[in-house]
């Protein structure tokens, strides 16, 4: 190998030295960030917080709903899937991403309040890594999910009954057709927060009633088409103007408002066609259950994102967090150095002082 080689091959060594050193130090401020959001306030129990920032910290408890992963089916409350090429999902750039979240309950001994995802940093914990095998078999662990990406959080007897035993289909993987290296190998990664795990929240608190949108307030789902098309929110403007915009639920959508209709457990009756097969009216029991799960006084404290106060929605106790921010604190620190000196070496290279 000739000097020019040798000087072209250091080169190339020190850019790619100099950009994972600027990597991991990007990585080390934000952990240095999230360290500092949860260090400097303490935990509040649930049953005592105040409308403001606050951290609050326990066990995951599903809401109304509960997702499905994509990778490996397992009930969570929040999801991101990768799927590509190994080499591009190490990295971080994967043909394929798909990222859910619900809103949950975060229950401490006092109690428990409830968590609007969207627009949170979250932090969650690798769960699944896996690649396509050089004669094509999938990883041991990948269970495809193969319904929609949620489910009710309480089932009924007879809807789960019907769960179980539900004939499923083989798997289809047109969702996955094309994705992956020329040879068909991929790469599999899947970050999960699943009920029952430690979990640390900092964001606002405010009342449920001034909550502009909670329909809205999942990340994945699709979002009203007002907030970003100009044009229906000016529509709806007019309407509201008008008068003509219905009241309430129940005058805009008739027997779709009334709880439980959709799954034919209405808790009132509903107003059919007289030829229409009658539904069954909830018990008080089913109704309570109802209520429980799915109605909120307006008064009552969640936690959501704002402009002022982001959302923080971090994996583990408040302790854990932060020994993880100072962890990646540290090695941000060393990718500094690694960055220094790549770079030095770099223009030592292009100077022909490296190499001779």
């Amino acid at each position: 190998m000739d000097a020019t080689e040798t000087q072209l091959w250091l080169m190339v060594a020190a850019a790619i030295g100099l950009a994972a050193g600027l990597f991991l130090l990007a990585r080390g401020f934000a952990g240095y960030r999230v360290q500092v959001r949860v260090g400097d306030l303490s935990s509040s129990p649930t049953d005592s917080i105040a409308a403001g920032e606050v951290r609050v910290s326990g066990t995951i408890e599903p809401a109304e709903l509960t997702l499905i992963s994509l990778l490996q089916s397992r009930p969570c409350v929040y999801y991101r899937s990768a799927v590509g090429d190994p080499g591009e999902v190490q990295r971080a750039r994967p043909e394929l991403t798909e990222e859910r979240a619900v809103g949950f309950r975060v229950r401490d001994a006092a109690g428990a309040l409830r968590v609007f995802p969207r627009g949170a940093r979250i932090d969650a914990p690798l769960r699944f890594e896996g690649e396509t095998g050089d004669l094509g078999e999938e990883p041991a662990g990948l269970d495809l999910r193969r319904g929609g990406p949620t489910r009710a959080t309480e089932m009924d007897r007879e809807t789960a009954a019907a769960e179980l035993l539900r004939v499923r289909g083989p798997y289809e993987y047109s969702l996955l057709a094309g994705v992956g290296d020329r040879h068909g190998r991929r790469q599999y990664r899947e970050w999960r927060l699943e009920p029952g795990e430690a979990v640390t929240v900092v964001g606002l608190a405010m009342p449920f009633g001034d909550l502009e949108d909670p329909v809205a307030a999942n990340l994945g789902d699709a979002v009203d088409p007002s907030y970003d098309d100009p044009e229906v929110a000016a529509d709806l403007a007019a309407a509201r103007a008008a008068g003509v915009l219905a009241a309430d639920a129940a005058s805009a959508w008739g027997n779709a408002a009334i709880p439980g209709f959709g799954i034919g457990r209405p808790v009132v009756a509903p107003h059919l066609d007289p030829g229409a097969a009658p539904l069954p009216v909830a018990t008080a029991e089913e109704r309570a259950r109802v209520e429980r799960t799915f109605e909120i006084s307006p008064e009552t404290l969640v936690v959501v994102a704002s402009d002022e106060v982001p959302l923080l929605i971090a994996h583990g106790t408040p302790g854990a967090v932060v020994q993880r921010g100072q962890t990646q604190l540290m090695t941000g620190m060393l990718g500094a150095i690694i960055a220094i000196g790549s770079a030095m070496a770099f223009a030592l290279a292009m100077n022909g002082q490296l190499g001779r």
